[in-house]
């Protein structure tokens, strides 16, 4: 599903081009997780003034109010002046005096949501809950040490959560933690402060690195101007179960934790 870096990666490629857009027409296809929240017309006139975004939702300022976009599990967001004819999974579209900029989500659990601001009430709830943004200078080492010292979670299932820093989804969780040396199944609460330096920085330098290289691509990601992303060609343990380790050449091992693939070197990340 698309994380954190394939979400900025989105943000970015279509931001800039469609800001001070006006809105002429919206196109609504088959109900996605959550229905839009006001009738399609009621967002016509409406001016885009900026894209942002917190964790994995999109933020679509508007002049009156905001849209909140989130890619559910296999959705891609496309801007262009002009695009091919609506498919079966193309089920949001909005008409813009720039351009078109249209949801693309075979399984359906991505959603717009139009909302007041982010102080609405379903905004709130949306968003309240989520941790620090790792790529932002609140993530501070300090803070982020005493929440792991506080918590009995397998590292992995603590990082996924989004509680104490928000976007480290699956692939990136591998990742952050074969370069951190710390076995998946790790307590937070057992690790160190020198192996949780080097995970608070890993945590920066991977989400970073990935949204350089565009994100990545393992079945059909692309970013809003039709590109994908190169991060998994540099992966160290990601998708490779059964590979050499890229540090001590031993075979990457596959385990499953709350129904989600961890893979990770037995010998070079300890418990």
């Amino acid at each position: 599903m698309p994380e954190l870096p394939e979400v900025e990666v989105t943000r970015r490629s279509f931001a800039e081009q469609i800001a001070g857009a006006q809105i002429s027409s919206v196109f609504l296809g088959k109900p996605l997780r959550w229905p839009l929240g006001v009738q399609p017309d009621a967002l016509l006139g409406r001016t885009v003034q900026a894209v942002r975004r917190r964790g994995k939702y999109l933020l679509i300022d508007l002049d009156q109010g905001m849209l909140m976009v989130h890619l559910g599990m296999s959705g891609s967001l496309r801007f262009a002046p002009a695009l091919p004819p609506l498919g079966p999974h193309d089920h949001f579209e909005l008409t813009t005096s720039r351009g078109l900029l249209r949801l693309h989500d075979p399984r359906r659990f991505g959603a717009v949501l139009a909302v007041t601001g982010q102080d609405d009430p379903v905004a709130a709830k949306l968003l309240g809950a989520l941790g620090t943004e790792p790529l932002e200078e609140g993530f501070q080492f300090d803070a982020f040490f005493r929440a792991l010292r506080h918590s009995r979670q397998p590292i992995k299932q603590l990082l996924l959560g989004g509680k104490v820093v928000v976007g480290v989804g699956n692939i990136y969780a591998s990742e952050v933690l074969f370069l951190s040396g710390i076995r998946p199944t790790t307590p937070a609460s057992r690790i160190g402060p020198v192996r949780a330096k080097r995970l608070h920085l890993a945590i920066r330098d991977v989400l970073q690195r990935a949204v350089e290289r565009g994100g990545s691509t393992l079945r059909d990601f692309s970013a809003a101007d039709g590109n994908a992303g190169h991060f998994q060609v540099e992966a160290n343990v990601y998708g490779r179960e059964g590979l050499p380790c890229t540090a001590c050449g031993k075979p990457v091992k596959l385990l499953r934790q709350g129904q989600r693939s961890s893979y990770f070197c037995a010998y070079c990340q300890k418990p």
